[in-house]
């Protein structure tokens, strides 16, 4: 998954970056027995989760690889199984 890049994107980052500061914020509440503000913090999080799609979708994550067809891929298998 190293050559990949999974996730080191500025959609990735934000999304996760402010799902983060949410949780933190879910859990200081869940602790001083909030319950108001441990929803709060959930839809924090939930709202990373569309921060990031959107940034995705305007561009600013990673672009989607192409499937390669089933029929290509077996062949080019066979012909490395022979070398």
């Amino acid at each position: 998954m190293a050559g990949t890049s999974h996730g080191h994107t500025p959609a990735a980052w934000t999304g996760v970056v402010i799902a983060f500061i949410g949780f933190c914020i879910s859990g200081a509440f869940m602790v001083l027995a909030n319950p108001l503000g441990f929803w709060a913090g959930l839809v924090v999080v939930a709202l990373g989760g569309v921060v990031g799609l959107a940034m995705r979708a305007a561009g600013m994550g990673a672009p989607k690889a192409a499937h390669r067809d089933l029929a290509d891929v077996i062949a080019a298998n066979r012909v490395a199984a022979k070398v």
